[in-house]
């Protein structure tokens, strides 16, 4: 019998919402992907000793740091998982790439667009060496949007034409919520724009198979400061955002995207409208397709063993939730590790968000002139 497989040591660097959905997937991955190469959870990072303390022993970690530079020396971490705020993103990422760690990072993928060209050219040259990276826009991993991503491929609806995506949350509708880092442009590097906006254009490029070709732009911030620790203070990111994109098969795609939406908690909707039929799809009910072909519509309940991702988890008609998107992006990352292959989303996805999302701030900024998108 040969030697079971070394496991690959995994470090996350990060450990309050994200870092939670990243470490839960990273217990559970083995468990439903038994054919992915096994890892060790072996350490949490956090600034504060006892909170990423807490933190290990929740989630289930071996051992805590809260410097992350220690981690990149150590030879028994070979999985390198950023999940801190934007702006240290491209620090954590180019170091670890660059001590040969295979890297995911959360999007998006950084603060700027000439990071992200210099995280690209990182990235190339770590898979030169057999070195993987890949973003986390997790939504590609929803069982229904992958199935539209197929019904699009084949023509099912014939051309798109017109795309409305709106992505819509509330947790800052309150004016008394407090500051927070997602709030200032020096931490996050924008407001909702990147947060919300950053998931519609990925899956506006992952579902069409097509590239932003221009953009229009507008931001809105609606409350000016927010309560701080010492009093209050100034917010430097948009609270909501609107563009219109154009892509490069001929569609328009008109986004929304606010955390300022009262009652709205996760709302990611998406509608597709093709020469022959339309899709649609609402996060709130994440297992659901609706597909028109001209007869109507059809509620496709996506949980059938044939539907995309759907053999590694239950039985028909028991629906997935949010939190297993985070587990099969886990599982292909290390399917991508173990076979050589170069995983997606890529760095270079990740770049060609961040180029759009720079061109909508320009296109707000010089009074919604139209702005190439590259």
């Amino acid at each position: 019998m040969s030697p079971a497989p070394t496991p690959l040591g995994v470090a996350v660097i990060g450990h309050s919402f994200m870092g939670k959905a990243h470490s839960n997937a990273w217990r559970n991955v083995a468990a439903f992907y038994p054919d992915v190469p096994p890892v060790d959870r072996r350490v949490l990072v956090g600034r504060d000793a006892a909170r990423v303390g807490e933190a290990a022993r929740q989630f289930g970690w071996e051992e805590t740091q809260t410097d992350w530079r220690r981690v990149l020396e150590r030879d028994d971490i070979q999985v390198v998982d950023v999940c801190t705020p934007g702006h240290l993103h491209y620090e954590i990422a180019l170091a670890a790439l660059q001590a040969g760690k295979h890297v995911l990072v959360e999007k998006p993928l950084s603060n700027s667009t000439s990071e992200a060209e210099r995280l690209v050219e990182a990235a190339a040259s770590a898979r030169a060496r057999g070195v993987q990276s890949m973003v986390g826009f997790n939504y590609r991993r929803v069982p229904a949007l992958a199935l539209a991503r197929s019904l699009l491929a084949d023509g099912r609806v014939g051309e798109v034409r017109e795309i409305r995506a709106a992505y819509l949350q509330d947790w800052l509708a309150d004016e008394q919520a407090p500051m927070t880092w997602r709030l200032r442009r020096e931490q996050a590097g924008s407001g909702v724009l990147g947060d919300l906006g950053s998931h519609v254009v990925d899956l506006l490029r992952f579902l069409t198979a097509d590239d932003i070709s221009w953009v229009e732009g507008h931001l809105a911030t609606f409350v000016p400061t927010r309560p701080g620790a010492d009093g209050p203070e100034q917010v430097t990111v948009d609270d909501a955002a609107w563009a219109l994109l154009g892509l490069t098969g001929g569609a328009v795609a008109s986004v929304e995207v606010s955390r300022m939406a009262f009652g709205r908690k996760n709302g990611l909707r998406l509608e597709l409208y093709g020469s022959r039929g339309s899709l649609t799809f609402d996060l709130e009910r994440l297992n659901e397709l609706w597909v028109d072909t001209g007869d109507g519509g059809t509620r496709v309940l996506v949980t059938e063993p044939h539907h995309p991702y759907l053999d590694a988890w239950w039985p028909p008609g028991h629906v997935l939730g949010w939190d297993h998107t985070f587990t099969t992006q886990a599982a292909e990352f290390l399917h991508a590790i173990g076979t050589g292959t170069a995983p997606t989303p890529s760095f270079e996805d990740g770049l060609a968000v961040q180029r759009v999302l720079d061109a909508v701030e320009r296109a707000a900024a010089d009074r919604h002139e139209t702005i190439p998108a590259s």
